[in-house]
This record gives structure tokens, C-alpha cells and sequence, in this order.
């Protein structure tokens, strides 16, 4: 299959399959061309500002009041929705896994997705859900909306297709796709069994940090980040849709795919950036900046410089600074942090923190690198080295982030992460040296 993007990030694009089928200069004509349907999905209230409102038009061969008949409760005991925190006595404390295997048994991405943590209130639409997602089958005349949330995937370990009403996606290890909240959307295989990370976003949609004193350039720009181009189905065979809605889920069933817009013009679309296009910026005399610098998405909150999500990736990258400690170093933050490891090393886990794996750092609870990663810090010639063939990323939320059952007990959790502290020792004997 032959893909084409257009290139930007909340910008307005316009895409039609068929010539003449998008109208120029009239959002909703009495007639649209090829008998099609007009249909506007809003991502943003109709009064919110010029600036954050968000809509798309689609012209399209049914209107999608057409997808429903009776929608029936589904369970999916996996895949949790915030608040968990009263599911049972879940431990706190700092926690890691190791990498979970993808089932053997014929998984789907609706069976597949395994929630990890929540933070905030699904209802009250703020705060965040970390989650696994496998799969080892396409999902094949079944569709998704996820009226909850906009989504973010972090394919870990094979490439996935997500056909969206707007078109097709592919990404692979290294790529992220981002689709906005309530746009149906089919999940499919590239080249085999996936494995990867997903972040359902209740709150405020993503959208690029301001840059302040850094200027107009560096970190995730705008033009790097891709939408596709429209592609419709006219195809009339049994179909499912699979709904989230206020954390329940729901199944209907229809006799045709519902992936039939033609066109479409708007602001309020599906897209994914390739990580590696990300520019980090650094210190480059002394110093240890925060991990903010590294900030590629952010989903404001009601609080100014306090995010409801902060998606942060940790990639290839100089370190320069003289006289400084250059790992993460020991903190307590009122952030909670999630953590995933893509591919590669991270600096300050070198041991225990692996491809596929994850680590959760919740509000207020001290964190840092391992012993060995201090001690090669702390000693080390401080040379100009260049940390290649690495990327971890990082969902920071202001909210805490509650295990599941889930995850809280998994096999792959690591009962003895906090023995990676154990070998810190005492160096103060009340000299300026110390006993280095």
C-alpha cells in the first residue's frame, strides 16, 4: 500500500479521493457533489477561541448517525479507566517491569490493551491512562471510537496500519500516531505481531510547548508532523464498531464499513512524527537542565505551566556539560512519571531497565539513577560523549497515577527494583573531600 501525508501540526488541510467531491468555499452546500453526506466532527467546544478550536468536515457516503443500531455492553476487564485507585489495596512505592511477552493465543487490539495506570477521572475528562497494547491478528471489519480520549501510540516492536475516517497511518518502533478523540479508526498489522505503549489522554488535547528564550526553532516542529490523505471504503459486508464511553465499553453492529469519507477540510485530524526528527536542546557549558527541554507534546491543564500530560522522549543526544553530574539526578517532583524504553540504553538505568519494559515514579516519591550509573557519573573522564541508538520516553502528569490490578500484579514486575538504590553509600566523614 502506497501511503501520502500531508506535512504539518494544527494546521487546516483539505483532502478529497475523488475530483470535485470537496466544495470550495461553502462548508455545508445544499447538495454536496457525488451524493455524499456533510458532517462536521468538533474536537473543541463551537465558542472555544480561533486559536484552540478544532473541527474537520467530512463528506462522506453515510452520515455516521448511520454506524449505530443498538450499542450493547462489552466487557474488557483489561482495560481500565480512571479512577482505579478503590479497585483493591494496591502497593505504592516506585516501580519497574520487565518487558511483557506478546500472547501467543489470537490476541486483537481490543483484547490486547492491558491498563497499567490511570490518573485523574475518565468522567471529568482530565488527567490520563498508561497502557500495553498487543496484537498477533488485523483487526478485520471492526472498528473503534473512543469517545474517552484522544490516543497516542508508541509501537515498541512492529509496525501497525491504523485506517482512520480520514485516512491511513503506518508507524513503526521510533514513531508516534495520535488520534483525536471520537475519530473510528481499523487496527492492523504491517509485518507480523506488535507489542507498544499507549496513552489515552482525557484531558486537553495535545499540542506543541511554547519554546520561550529557546526561539523559533529546536525541539518538535510543526512541519514534521504528518496527516493523511483522504481514503475512503464503499464496501457493504457485516461490520462491527466497538465504542468507549465514560470508561464502559459498548459493540453495535452495521452492514458496511464505516470508513466512507471521501473528503474532508479541517484542523481536527489524525497524524504521527517519526521521534528521531526531534532536536533536543541542552546545556552546553555546565549544568544540569530539567527534563522539561525534552518536552515533544503537551496537554494543558486549567493551571498555567502545569500539564495535565507532558510527553517527554530521552533520544540521541551530546553531552557536553563541564563540572556536572550529567545523568537525571536524585529528585522527589510533584509530577508522577511513567516511563517506557523504546530501544537502547538509558543513561541512568544502564542494568534492569529494558526495550518493552516500564517504570512508574509517582508523585513526591525519590527517584534517580542506580548506583553504577553514579559512580561512572561521578568519576568519569567528562569528555564530549554522544549517547546514540536510545530512546525512552516519559508521561509526566500532575495528577497521581494509580496501578491496576493489572499491573500491580504482573510476573514481570520487578520485586527487587529498589535494590538498584541499595549501593549508595556513605561518603560524608566531614571533610571537603569526603571519602571518595
Amino acid at each position: 500500500m502506497t501511503l501520502e501525508y500531508m506535512t504539518g501540526f494544527g494546521n487546516s488541510f483539505e483532502s478529497e479521493s475523488l475530483p470535485g467531491a470537496l466544495p470550495k468555499g461553502r462548508n455545508s452546500p445544499q447538495k454536496c457533489a457525488y451524493g455524499l453526506y456533510a458532517e462536521q466532527l468538533s474536537g473543541s467546544p463551537f465558542t472555544a477561541p480561533r486559536s484552540t478550536n478544532e473541527r474537520s468536515w467530512l463528506y462522506r457516503i453515510r452520515p455516521s448517525v448511520r454506524h449505530m443500531s443498538s450499542y450493547e455492553p462489552t466487557k474488557r476487564p483489561f482495560w481500565r479507566s480512571g479512577p482505579t485507585m478503590v479497585e483493591e489495596e494496591l502497593p505504592v512505592g516506585q516501580h519497574r517491569w520487565d518487558p511483557v511477552p506478546i500472547p501467543e493465543e489470537p490476541t486483537g487490539f481490543m483484547e490486547g490493551v492491558r491498563t497499567v495506570t490511570t490518573a485523574g477521572d475518565v468522567v471529568g475528562q482530565i488527567g490520563m491512562a498508561s497502557h500495553l497494547y498487543f496484537a498477533n491478528r488485523s483487526m478485520e471489519d471492526e472498528y473503534f471510537i473512543n469517545a474517552d480520549g484522544e490516543m497516542m501510540f508508541l509501537p515498541q516492536e512492529g509496525a501497525i496500519r491504523l485506517a482512520t475516517e480520514l485516512g491511513v497511518i503506518e508507524a513503526g518502533p521510533g514513531e508516534i500516531v495520535l488520534i483525536p478523540r471520537g475519530m473510528l479508526f481499523r487496527f492492523e498489522l504491517v509485518d507480523g505481531p506488535v507489542r507498544g505503549y499507549l496513552c489515552e489522554n482525557y484531558g486537553g488535547k495535545f499540542a506543541l510547548p511554547e519554546r520561550g528564550p529557546i526561539g523559533a526553532n529546536c525541539m518538535a516542529n510543526a512541519r514534521d508532523f504528518k496527516t493523511p490523505v483522504a481514503a475512503f471504503e464503499d464496501v457493504e459486508r457485516p461490520s462491527k464498531i466497538y465504542l468507549k464511553w465514560c470508561g464502559r465499553h459498548y459493540t453495535t453492529a452495521i452492514d458496511f464499513s464505516p470508513l466512507d469519507v471521501v473528503a474532508w477540510h479541517g484542523n481536527y485530524v489524525p497524524s504521527k512524527y517519526d521521534l528521531r526528527d526531534y532536536s533536543p536542546v541542552g546545556a552546553i557549558l555546565f549544568d544540569h537542565p530539567d527534563p522539561s527541554i525534552f518536552t515533544v507534546l503537551t496537554s494543558p491543564s486549567g493551571e498555567a505551566g502545569t500539564a495535565n500530560i507532558d510527553f517527554v522522549i530521552f533520544s540521541d543526544r551530546w553531552l557536553v556539560g563541564e563540572n556536572t553530574f550529567r545523568p537525571p539526578w536524585y529528585h522527589r517532583n510533584i509530577m508522577s512519571e511513567f516511563m517506557g524504553l523504546i530501544y537502547g540504553q538509558y543513561d541512568a538505568k544502564e542494568e534492569g531497565f529494558l526495550p518493552g519494559g516500564m517504570s512508574l515514579h509517582n508523585m513526591m516519591l525519590p527517584h534517580g539513577p542506580d548506583a553504577d550509573a553514579f559512580e561512572k557519573a561521578s568519576h568519569g573522564e567528562q569528555v564530549p560523549q554522544k549517547l546514540e541508538g536510545t530512546l525512552a520516553f516519559m508521561l509526566e502528569t500532575r495528577l497521581p497515577q494509580h496501578l491496576t490490578q493489572y499491573s500491580s500484579t504482573l510476573s514481570t514486575r520487578q520485586e527487587n527494583y529498589l535494590d538498584c538504590w541499595a549501593g549508595l553509600k556513605k561518603h560524608f566523614d566531614g571533610t571537603p573531600e569526603g571519602s571518595w
